[in-house]
């Protein structure tokens, strides 16, 4: 497989199994998918995204693979770097989730149009948990068995 195939491989699973863990999650709390999807748009939109229906919805799930694209990317260009990532893809693909869940809730969600929520160490915790599992993992994984 060629490298960006193993980018948008890697990408598309780590992108449904991350919003689908999520899904669940906001599922348990009462908030619909498509709330959920808006959610992700209003890092751009702000909170008209909560207004724009099926649209919205589908511009945030597009958001949402564009950016488990951009992280399959990163892995890949660090794994060119360091082949150490592709020799332990289950330790390098945990602590890649970790760098994942940091950047996006500490930086990106931060700088975003997103309203902000108070501080809870379970949800931070539950998504730190999903990241390791269905980012970081799956990504590692992939570009691990795509490169041999």
């Amino acid at each position: 497989m060629t490298a960006v195939g193993i980018v948008l491989v890697s990408g598309c699973v780590a992108g449904v199994l991350d919003i689908a863990a999520t899904g669940l999650v906001m599922r348990a709390q009462g908030m619909s998918f498509r709330r959920l999807l808006q959610f992700v748009a209003s890092g751009v939109l702000g909170s008209a995204a909560f207004e724009g229906g099926s649209r919205t919805a589908a511009m945030g799930l597009t958001l949402h693979f564009l950016i488990a694209w951009f992280w399959a990317l990163i892995y890949g260009a660090a794994a060119d770097l360091w082949p150490v990532l592709l020799l332990h893809p289950v330790m390098c693909g945990a602590l890649f989730g970790v760098v994942v869940h940091l950047a996006m809730s500490q930086g990106v969600v931060r700088l975003s149009r997103a309203a902000r929520r108070p501080f809870a160490w379970k949800a931070w915790l539950t998504q730190l948990a999903i990241h390791m599992v269905c980012v970081g993992w799956p990504v590692a994984l992939i570009e691990s068995l795509g490169s041999r």
